[in-house]
């Protein structure tokens, strides 16, 4: 059994794997990436929420990047069962795109951008444990 988890490559960026054992995946610790995601976001994704500090900023932001990599497969699988007119599935796969463009934002140079791009990220990520989570009730 294969045990991994984020780790940083070569180049110093945040790299995911999934734990397997032979063909099955260990399923998602959403409680897990939720409580990553409230970390910046706060009880209420309240604006005003006090940031944390910048080398947490910078560990959160690549503990939610790699959630990220974790999460978006896992809900496009899931929506890809679904009818092709399915509501779900069309929201969940707007979600998935909207969460890849996420991705391709840079964490910016200021410190307010950093938070902002990070929030981006944590908003994304608790939109994407709904979808995984909501998605097994729709499923036929």
């Amino acid at each position: 059994m294969r045990l991994s988890g984020l780790s940083e490559d070569p180049g110093g960026r945040a790299v995911n794997a999934t734990a397997e054992s032979g063909n099955a995946t260990v399923p998602l610790d959403i409680g897990t990436i939720r409580e990553t995601a409230a970390i910046l976001l706060g009880p209420d994704d309240a604006p005003d929420a006090v940031p944390p500090a910048p080398g947490e900023l910078d560990t959160l932001t690549a503990m939610l990047r790699g959630h990220m990599e974790l999460l978006i497969p896992k809900v496009a699988a899931k929506a890809g069962r679904l009818p092709r007119d399915s509501v779900p599935r069309y929201c969940a796969l707007a979600c998935v795109g909207e969460a890849r463009r996420k991705q391709r934002l840079g964490d910016g140079c200021m410190p307010p951008v950093r938070v902002a791009v990070a929030r981006k990220l944590a908003r994304c990520v608790k939109a994407l444990c709904d979808h995984y989570e909501n998605l097994d009730a729709e499923q036929p």
